[in-house]
């Protein structure tokens, strides 16, 4: 399915489930892995609106799985421990909006410019790599339920009182022209404690966030106006 594909279905199905949570738990903390997240954190936001009851520190765009697969790719081309590297992935969490802080990387990595262009294509098209190896026998599973629930730890040991829990995350912002973009967030007891905002990158970060935007915007617009539109 094309990510157009995944909104007619998804969208329909995210707005019923966010209602249901705005009517019955909403104090909850609310993530949502269902893609395409650029649009459907955007549908969950409104339906809280509509119902009074929306938090922004409390509804959380899941894009983990770019994280994940950042780390796992450059520990892959350096000879790291994967669960010992953290790469930042900012933007939104579809193709090009996906921008990984290579140049933020811990522990402190450098490639040649035509290595990182390469490296950078392969997290923003880590889905599609999957798809074509499952030659029409699905799309990412495993992962996908490894960074839902890695998150989703994260978040309960936050709330647990556990200090200095950082996971990047979609949500509502103003880091950017967006109003809405996935930053590396400070988490907390009440859900984002602090947004730490996007730091020092380099000019080819910089030019992909600018390219990243007007497609964000575009995918927020459409979550927006699906739930005014709804009857």
């Amino acid at each position: 399915m094309t990510r157009d594909d995944l909104f007619n279905t998804n969208a329909t199905i995210v707005a019923n489930l966010t209602a249901a949570c705005a009517q019955n738990c909403p104090e909850a903390m609310i993530c949502v892995i269902a893609n395409p997240v650029n649009s459907t954190i955007p549908i969950t936001s409104e339906v809280f609106k509509k119902h009074g009851v929306y938090n922004p520190n409390k509804i959380f765009g899941v894009t983990t799985l770019d994280v994940v697969r950042a780390n796992a790719f450059v520990a892959e081309l350096k000879g790291l421990d994967p669960a010992r590297v953290n790469v930042p992935v900012i933007g939104g969490h579809a193709g090009k909006t996906i921008i990984p802080l290579i140049s933020q990387c811990t522990p402190k990595v450098e490639f040649p410019q035509d290595q990182l262009t390469t490296l950078t294509g392969r997290i923003q098209e880590a889905g599609t790599e999957v798809v074509k190896a499952k030659a029409g026998a699905g799309s990412a599973t495993l992962s996908m339920a490894y960074a839902g629930a890695r998150f989703v730890f994260s978040l309960l040991d936050a709330i647990n009182g556990k200090e200095g829990v950082v996971e990047c995350s979609f949500v509502k912002s103003q880091e950017t022209d967006c109003s809405y973009f996935s930053t590396p967030l400070l988490l907390g007891k009440k859900g984002i404690e602090k947004n730490l905002g996007i730091g020092k990158i380099s000019s080819f970060e910089e030019k992909m966030i600018a390219e990243a935007i007007p497609e964000l915007k575009a995918s927020i617009k459409k979550g927006e106006d699906f739930v005014k539109n709804m009857k």
